[in-house]
């Protein structure tokens, strides 16, 4: 009998054969639209350019031009046209642009997951290409996409220090901002000029002051959606942001990264990264035994033990330490043995002072090994630190010996050091 029931072909839209993600149908929700996805792509506008440039000049911090000990993106080329020696005034400056740079990108997940949502059926309109100015949409969408998922997870994951991702953060990050802020621009410089026009006819203003709620039994509003975005967005600035500072306002900072164990109370009660046991620091390494080897000018060579460098002339700086990580602490005051009177130790005046190349005991982790350039080297408030706050460092604050430089970044701050070498690198 059923042979005998006409047939007829399934229909798209019938509950046997749903809609396909190019139909317009499939995206039921009245919440996307023009006007809702200019207002985050403004947001995003100002928000992203501010984090491409606090990241250049991350980079630039970290004077990967000498070559080859802080270069961690040798093939940069081009890329690296802007770079600059770093300045060591303001003392404060990476401490600003850092802590800057990983709020506003923790703060922007919430715009660019709104984004995102709003824009996710551009990605599958057909016919895939209609003009070669859609063409273009298109493929700058595709790399904008990938690319911010890409940077924004790569970032947050490097904050709390979990390195799931192949290969060195710095290069990864570093070549995937260029595509990311390449695929921006071309985003930017195609859909702007209908943003403008849909914030301009639609009144921002007049939209948040009255009830938008699509008439299609939708609960809630675009203005509520908006509301929902910038909410989540202020409650991540709420708990990131603190780690840029002392106080209560650090203990609101849930998202600071704490890889390095709490700071403690007293002298040495600051932030830290890595403790010496982290990166495989005994205390057999940094006993009696220990030395501080300076070489520098025609090969001359000294070892100095703790009791030699207190022996010389001591100096104070009030200093912060400030991380890749977002974190950084309030100025600490340092004592110890100016990096310049090292130099003349190794043969050379205070004018001439070189870049040294300064060498770990750690073990394990990164930056073992860190340059810091002449003018680090000559500034008066650069020491190779033995005492902070009045007391002596601590093995996880780098006793034996420390640098500490005006606005370095922490990893140029080297802990736990053995070897000075002052010269050409």
């Amino acid at each position: 009998m059923g042979d005998d029931l006409p047939r007829t072909e399934p229909r798209y839209g019938s509950p046997s054969s749903p809609l396909p993600p190019s139909s317009p149908g499939f995206w039921r929700s009245p919440l996307r639209g023009t006007w809702f996805t200019a207002v985050l792509g403004v947001v995003l506008l100002f928000g992203i350019t501010l984090l491409f440039v606090t990241g250049l000049l991350s980079y630039a911090a970290y004077n990967p031009d000498l070559s080859p000990v802080n270069d961690k993106t040798p093939d940069k080329g081009l890329l690296g046209f802007y770079l600059f020696s770093w300045p060591t005034d303001p003392h404060w400056l990476y401490r600003l642009t850092q802590g800057l740079h990983v709020t506003v990108g923790i703060t922007l997940i919430p715009v660019l997951l709104a984004k995102l949502w709003s824009v996710i059926p551009k990605l599958f309109e057909l016919p895939p290409v209609r003009s070669v100015g859609h063409a273009l949409e298109r493929i700058s969408l595709l790399l904008l996409v990938g690319g911010a998922l890409f940077e924004f997870v790569t970032g947050v994951l490097n904050v709390q220090l979990e390195y799931l991702f192949p290969g060195s953060f710095y290069p990864l990050h570093f070549y995937g901002a260029w595509v990311f802020f390449g695929a921006f621009v071309a985003h930017a410089a195609l859909r702007m000029p209908l943003a403008v026009r849909t914030l301009r006819a639609g009144g921002l203003r007049d939209r948040l002051r009255t009830d938008d709620t699509p008439a299609t039994g939708s609960t809630m509003s675009r203005r509520g959606a908006l509301g929902l975005v910038g909410g989540g967005s202020a409650l991540l600035l709420v708990t990131t942001a603190g780690q840029s500072f002392d106080g209560a306002p650090r203990r609101t900072a849930l998202f600071a990264p704490h890889g390095g164990g709490e700071p403690g109370t007293g002298p040495s009660g600051f932030q830290i990264n890595k403790s010496a046991g982290m990166v495989g620091i005994r205390p057999a390494d940094t006993g009696e035994a220990w030395r501080l080897v300076v070489s520098g000018r025609d090969g001359r060579e000294l070892r100095l033990s703790r009791a030699d460098l207190l022996s010389l002339a001591q100096h104070s700086a009030a200093l912060p330490i400030a991380c890749v990580e977002g974190w950084s602490t309030s100025d600490q005051w340092w004592r110890g043995v100016r990096l310049r009177d090292l130099a003349a130790l190794a043969g050379y005046e205070d004018a001439e002072a070189p870049a040294v190349l300064v060498e770990s005991l750690q073990l394990r982790g990164s930056f073992r090994k860190a340059a810091l350039r002449e003018n680090q080297v000559r500034d008066p408030r650069s020491l190779l630190a033995l005492q902070v706050n009045g007391v002596d460092l601590t093995p996880d604050h780098g006793y034996p010996a420390r640098i500490i430089v005006p606005a370095a970044p922490g990893v140029l701050n080297t802990k736990w050091v053995a070897r000075l070498t002052f010269g050409e690198l």
